[in-house]
């Protein structure tokens, strides 16, 4: 049931804006209100919900592509790159406006999370020392690669471009890991 109402929650912020109320919600999911103060006791605690999820789902799939063996060092960044957000649909720049907004607190940690990535930054760095990726400024490229994923929050740019957010990292990915430019 909470993971019903958390995407439903989702589903009235992307239709509706982030200012609506658990009356609004629990008619969305066709229950009481009672039914839904069981399972969360504010809005408050399901947005909060929403980003520890996010972000622990966001570690875990880092942690177990930095560990796999069956991977070279360049799939590992390469893969780590492409991971975005699950529940992405949330993470959208009017969203996160309006979070900022009406939830100062909550965005702050969105946005700490969404510019810092330590499993990343370590496998640049074992690029770095075994040759793979020449020596540079560990902090700008991780900045760099951090806003360049980022823009898949510009989710109205995707959809005006017919492209999906997964294919648009995948594009920025190869970008970033092979530049733009023909060979040769």
């Amino acid at each position: 049931m909470k993971t019903r109402i958390m995407q439903a929650f989702i589903e009235e912020t992307r239709n509706n804006g982030i200012k609506f109320t658990m009356d609004d919600l629990s008619k969305r999911l066709g229950i009481s209100k009672r039914t839904l103060y069981e399972n969360f006791s504010s809005k408050l605690e399901i947005l909060e919900s929403i980003i520890d999820l996010t972000f622990l789902e966001h570690e875990e799939r880092s942690r177990a592509i930095r560990e796999d063996e069956t991977l070279s060092l360049e799939e590992k960044i390469h893969q780590t790159i492409l991971i975005i957000p699950n529940h992405s649909e949330f993470y959208d720049l009017r969203v996160l406006e309006q979070l900022k907004r009406y939830y100062p607190e909550q965005w702050e940690r969105v946005d700490r999370e969404l510019n810092q990535w330590d499993e990343l930054k370590q496998l640049l760095e074992e690029g770095m020392k075994s040759g793979l990726i020449k020596e540079q400024n560990i902090d700008l490229l991780v900045k760099m690669i951090l806003n360049v994923v980022n823009i898949s929050l510009d989710q109205q740019f995707f959809s005006e471009q017919s492209i999906s957010v997964k294919e648009a990292v995948e594009l920025m990915s190869d970008l970033l890991m092979h530049g733009f430019m023909k060979k040769g």
